[in-house]
């Protein structure tokens, strides 16, 4: 897609029903994509989001799975194969846990943050390369994976274990950019600053967003249009000699307030 064009094909959004994912899917249905809404567990606010897309002139379905599932992976792959032709990925999905130092993390939490957040994005990246590249007769396509700034700051007392699997996540896109590159896929990353979502609520710190507001160099965190449209341009041909990169999407952000 560059210039006026429309996009075509179908995109998965892992995440797609809230926050910066359900940004990214009212950005990419707006630009053409027939978008699969991915969600976990909350159906209302995911077909509220279909809906809404739907309501202006877009195209949207939602699916449930957790990512962190390999069963439900294959089931989300499969439903976007209903769909059309898989031309991108959107890997979104992802979850914190309550701030801790890492000697009060239990083997279980590590296990669930990479699950979701690391082998999760890998698990449907495979799914997708399987249907993009033109190595297994594809037409190509864009992976697009989201980080976080904690995986350049290290999340110390707070999220060390999210940092980590986010670092890993920005491994595994230099890795795979480089390994599909030739087979008509190009994979990146974008890695947001704090942005006003749930996901603090979710990680015990509702107010995180209003307490460090002003110690950003901005004065202010982002909003997920902001990331969505990062996203949204390394979906197009606009970033066509783009791969393997990550876009820091953090207000300048250099400190782990």
């Amino acid at each position: 897609m560059s210039g006026g064009a429309v996009a075509e094909g179908v995109l998965i959004v892992t995440g797609g029903s809230r926050g910066i994912g359900a940004a990214t899917s009212r950005l990419a249905a707006a630009a053409g994509y027939t978008v699969l809404v991915n969600y976990a567990s909350d159906a209302a606010t995911a077909e509220a989001l279909v809906g809404e897309i739907r309501a202006a002139g877009g195209s949207a379905e939602a699916a449930r799975a957790d990512v962190g599932a390999e069963a439900d992976v294959l089931g989300l792959f499969a439903a976007a194969d209903r769909l059309g032709r898989l031309a991108g990925l959107v890997n979104n999905a992802g979850i914190v846990d309550r701030v801790a130092r890492v000697d009060e993390m239990s083997v279980a939490r590590m296990r669930r943050m990479f699950d979701i957040n690391t082998i999760g994005t890998m698990v449907c990246a495979r799914e997708a390369v399987k249907r993009m590249s033109t190595r297994h007769g594809g037409e190509g396509g864009v992976i697009v994976n989201v980080s976080s700034a904690s995986a350049r700051l290290g999340s110390p007392d707070q999220y060390v274990d999210y940092a980590a699997a986010k670092g890993a996540v920005e491994t595994f896109t230099v890795g795979l950019g480089r390994e599909v590159v030739r087979e008509g896929i190009r994979v990146n990353a974008v890695r947001p600053g704090i942005i006003d979502t749930e996901i603090h609520a979710s990680g015990g710190v509702p107010d995180r967003v209003a307490r460090v507001s002003e110690q950003m160099p901005m004065r202010r965190v982002g909003r997920p249009e902001e990331v969505a449209a990062a996203i949204l341009w390394l979906l197009s041909d606009a970033s066509s000699y783009t791969t393997g990169a990550i876009i820091d999407v953090s207000g300048g952000r250099a400190v782990a307030p």
